[in-house]
């Protein structure tokens, strides 16, 4: 028997609609720990109501909590995790687990868009994928994965696309890295290697901003007098920003704070293409880290990743790009 630990973090897999005001929010008791699932013939589940949040109120601090829970379940002999979880900052959870100890077993991240009193309510269905998923043997090796309506993606490339849709995540680029099919779990790509370091803790500040039309370094200036710990920037196109933006950015740079560049772009990658004023080449020559392969809410995470373990300037750089 495969012994599988099922993490509840809440979110709206684990919501109802109140029946008299029609609202949906977290209730004393997570409906799932009492409904009925079909599970593997070779899988024992060990389920637990580790937290009960709707996911914006997710921290890296529960993220680090999660991460210990799965360590410790490591060490008692568990063959693989599902965690449950809202989908706003899902991806997020997703990649940092996958950031630190992805590789430790198969971990699996599911959750719903659907309450479980509404009409095609997703959440079932989904967390039955999930503990598939988790319990075959395919799924080790390949990172944290988050599955959902039917696909398997990777936590690295996996993000939340629209507001209501059970088909809500996406692979920008490139798509799924398996499906889930009646009778089988198939995996179809290969994945990339993936940069790994554990932490103990996750201190630091470290915004987003986001570049547009016509932006003057204001924002940015009100930034470099604040106890930051590094900045991320979603910057136009393929990596590029205003002029009006350099002065206060090369101060922040001036100061020693990592500054690490991401597109704001749905599809592709950030890299140092124009060498014009406030173009990328620019951007790179004056010291800004481009990180070419994920979205800024997940280079804030890797990068409070890499303060935390104390890289020097050329191992962070290393490990942005990488």
């Amino acid at each position: 028997m495969k012994r599988i630990l099922v993490l509840h973090t809440g979110g709206t897999i684990a919501m109802q609609e109140d029946s008299l005001t029609k609202k949906v929010a977290p209730g004393a008791s997570n409906p799932l720990l009492s409904a009925p699932i079909t599970v593997p013939a070779d899988v024992e589940l060990v389920v637990e109501d580790i937290f009960n949040l709707p996911s914006p109120h997710i921290t890296p601090q529960e993220m680090l909590q999660l991460k210990e829970r799965i360590q410790l379940a490591k060490l008692a002999g568990f063959a693989g995790i599902v965690i449950t979880h809202g989908t706003d900052t899902l991806e997020e959870t997703a990649f940092f687990l996958d950031t630190t100890i992805g590789n430790l077993m198969p971990i699996v991240i599911t959750g719903a868009m659907r309450s479980s009193n509404e009409l095609g309510s997703d959440g079932l269905y989904n967390f039955e994928s999930a503990i598939r998923v988790a319990a075959c043997p395919e799924a080790i090796d390949k990172g944290v994965l988050v599955v959902m309506n039917d696909e398997i993606h990777s936590a690295r490339y996996v993000t939340k696309t629209h507001t209501t849709n059970v088909a809500t995540f996406r692979t920008p680029t490139l798509g799924p890295i398996g499906l889930v099919s009646k009778k089988r779990i198939l995996f179809l790509q290969e994945l990339l290697e993936t940069p790994r370091l554990d932490v103990d803790q996750m201190q630091g500040l470290v915004p987003i901003i986001k570049a547009y039309a016509g932006m003057q370094g204001d924002f940015l200036e009100a930034l470099s007098q604040t106890a930051m710990d590094g900045l991320v920037v979603e910057a136009l196109g393929a990596g590029n920003l205003p002029p009006a933006t350099l002065p206060p950015l090369q101060k922040i740079l001036a100061s020693g704070l990592p500054v690490v560049l991401v597109s704001r772009c749905f599809n592709g990658i950030a890299e140092p293409v124009y060498d014009y004023d406030g173009g990328g080449q620019q951007l790179q020559d004056m010291g800004v880290i481009f990180c070419n392969s994920i979205n800024s809410q997940k280079a804030r995470l890797k990068l409070l990743v890499a303060l935390n373990r104390d890289l020097n300037r050329k191992e962070l750089v290393h490990f942005m790009e990488s």
